[in-house]
């Protein structure tokens, strides 16, 4: 079919949350333009599915709140790996206690 684009052709590429909030403000541009999403879809090189998922998630979001998030998402990791390691220690402290070597 000449003039339909096969979206399997499509290259799937991950986009920083930053990248997405850029794009979205720039669909959002061309949408007050007067395009389609399906035409932002295709300026943005994403899927129209990808936008309603990035305006569900990000919708709203600067640049700043996105880095925020993503060092928040970071220090959340390294956090649960801190309580992760402390429980075990604690565990073992318990088996040791009760004399079980």
């Amino acid at each position: 079919m000449m003039g339909k684009e096969d979206h399997t052709t499509m290259k799937r590429r991950r986009h920083t949350p930053e990248q997405v909030i850029r794009k979205l403000a720039e669909g959002d541009k061309l949408l007050a333009e007067g395009k389609t999403i399906d035409e932002v879809a295709r300026h943005l090189e994403i899927t129209e599915s990808t936008w309603h998922r990035w305006r569900n998630q990000y919708g709203g979001m600067k640049a700043d709140d996105a880095k925020e998030l993503k060092e928040l998402r970071r220090e959340n990791q390294r956090l649960k790996k801190i309580v992760a390691d402390l429980t075990l220690d604690i565990d073992m402290l318990k088996e040791l206690n009760r004399g079980n070597f």
